[in-house]
């Protein structure tokens, strides 16, 4: 599980649990079955190794050894410098930004109310950190709202938010997947928070090996873009100065990717060689979110299509890429029908010019099963692959 962790770079947090939670899938893609209440040790527990805090503009699970690295934002994040020519480097939730844009001409002092409470009565939801009650109504005047139109973000929410940004707060645990705040000193270990801390330049450079570790082969911007879709996003300039620094050390090596237009970098240490797996894949797992490097690299356009109208969805709705060698073969749309012990499969959908997957496919779907504790799989997709699949389950049933 570590390895896998390891490989993976950071597991990205996401509240649909369709499936399952999506931080579990990239491990299990990578380690296979394992006991998913470990991996809520490892982030969560009395002895964690995990620690929260924001890929890009996303919540994320991260090694504990890489929170030095983060220091050098939440000092950018405490300093509330949210005007990106001034810092550059700043990722932070667009709420955070908004909200404590308002917060801090409306309710000085507010911040640190919320504070107050959390030292004095921690851990605590955001809804049980608001000092005074208040809540904000959507109706509320609010012409460039910091609360959030999709997510409703309250004012006690903004603030601890923006407090775990600047790391005075970390996440203690979960409670039906909602975060728990507490002082980060009270939570995470002592030897890690009294670390030395590295600059932001060596800070920079160490993330960008992490991510070059996780890729084995990227561009620039995917390596450290900031399209929400890298490691760890950094300002083109930023990144660009860094790359040069590993390349000239030899820790990454300009090579050409074939049907890639710019320059890509290959990890010194990176294997080559025939690959010869199967995986499901978490429309979050770092091999394919980002959408242009899965398009060029396995010639597979894929959209995530949770917040797509049922109407206008294609392959289904929670849908998972099925690694099988070195290609995406197919896309398999699953559900946990916890009810009824099973593992659903509402629609599936093979790639053009594909050998049959069928087989592998119920192998990878068994294994999943199991692993979630299912009983049973019902393949209801009724396109030939779905056909196929479910009468290869039903003769391995037999």
């Amino acid at each position: 599980m570590r390895k896998a962790i390891g490989a993976a770079g950071v597991l990205q947090l996401d509240s649909v649990n369709v499936l399952t939670r999506s931080h579990y899938l990239p491990v299990f893609a990578r380690a296979g079955k394992y006991p998913r209440a470990t991996l809520d040790e490892l982030a969560w527990g009395a002895q964690r190794e995990l620690f929260e805090y924001f890929w890009g503009h996303k919540a994320a699970l991260i090694p504990l050894t890489a929170y030095p690295l983060m220091r050098w934002r939440m000092r950018a994040a405490e300093r509330q410098v949210w005007d990106e020519e001034l810092s550059p480097d700043l990722t932070a939730p667009w709420s955070v930004v908004q909200g404590m844009r308002r917060l801090t001409a409306e309710r000085p002092g507010y911040v640190d109310q919320v504070l107050r409470m959390i030292t004095e009565n921690g851990p605590l939801t955001a809804g049980e950190a608001s000092p005074d009650g208040v809540r904000r109504k959507r109706t509320d005047p609010d012409p460039d709202p910091g609360t959030g139109r999709m997510w409703n973000w309250q004012d006690a929410k903004i603030a601890i938010e923006y407090l775990f940004c600047a790391g005075k707060v970390t996440i203690a645990g979960r409670r039906h997947f909602e975060r728990i705040y507490d002082l980060t000193e009270r939570v995470l270990p002592a030897d890690i928070l009294n670390a030395p801390e590295p600059t932001a330049d060596e800070a920079r450079r160490e993330l960008i090996r992490i991510a070059a570790r996780g890729l084995g082969v990227g561009t620039l911007k995917e390596l450290c873009g900031g399209s929400g879709q890298a490691h760890f996003p950094l300002p083109a300039a930023t990144g660009r100065a860094v790359i040069g620094e590993l390349v000239e050390s030899g820790e990454l090596i300009p090579v050409r990717v074939e049907g890639v237009k710019p320059q890509s970098y290959r990890w010194h240490e990176a294997e080559d060689g025939p690959i010869n797996t199967q995986a499901l894949l978490s429309p979050f797992d770092p091999l394919i979110w980002n959408r242009d490097r899965t398009h060029h690299l396995f010639d597979f356009f894929y959209r995530i299509s949770i917040y797509t109208p049922a109407p206008q969805r294609i392959h289904g709705y929670y849908v998972l890429p099925f690694l099988l060698g070195d290609r995406l073969v197919a896309r398999v749309d699953l559900k946990s029908d916890r009810k009824t012990s099973t593992l659903v499969v509402p629609t599936l959908t093979p790639e053009p010019d594909t050998e049959d997957p069928a087989g592998p496919l119920v192998t990878e779907l068994r294994l999943m099963a199991s692993w979630l504790g299912l009983e049973n799989i019902q393949v209801t997709a009724t396109s030939p692959l779905g056909r196929a699949v479910a009468r290869a389950a039903a003769d391995q049933a037999d």
